[in-house]
């Protein structure tokens, strides 16, 4: 069975930094594209960044520059390095796979994890 978990959430002061983590298990890494997502109370789910094997990233307007995200395949896990972060950052961030190219539409992905919230205070 495939799984995808998260860890590393919690709480921080605006403009502090937090480190996500995402492993997944029951299918080989190499080959997916990994994904994170967020959902803030109300809103819809909304795509975050993505990298793929070979290593090419992506990032939503809203979190470039402030955000990195990398992939150790040898452990089949992703990152999300989180910094400056902002109260607006406030959301459940989901990791996600795909056994195809890149996406950034929810629909498009295989796989998903449980979601850990992130909380950050003004």
């Amino acid at each position: 069975q495939v799984q995808l978990v998260e860890s590393g959430g919690g709480s921080v002061q605006a403009g502090g930094s937090l480190r996500l983590s995402c492993t997944a298990s029951g299918y080989t890494y190499s080959g997916f594209c990994m994904g994170w997502f967020r959902q803030a109370p109300g809103k819809d789910r909304e795509w975050v960044a993505a990298i793929d094997t070979g290593g090419y990233t992506r990032y939503a307007d809203s979190v470039k520059g402030r955000f990195t995200i990398s992939q150790d395949i040898s452990k089949n896990t992703m990152y999300l390095q989180m910094n400056s972060l902002k109260s607006d950052d406030t959301a459940m961030y989901y990791c996600a796979a795909r056994n195809h190219g890149c996406s950034r539409w929810e629909a498009d992905f295989d796989y998903w994890g449980q979601g850990i919230q992130v909380t950050v205070s003004s």
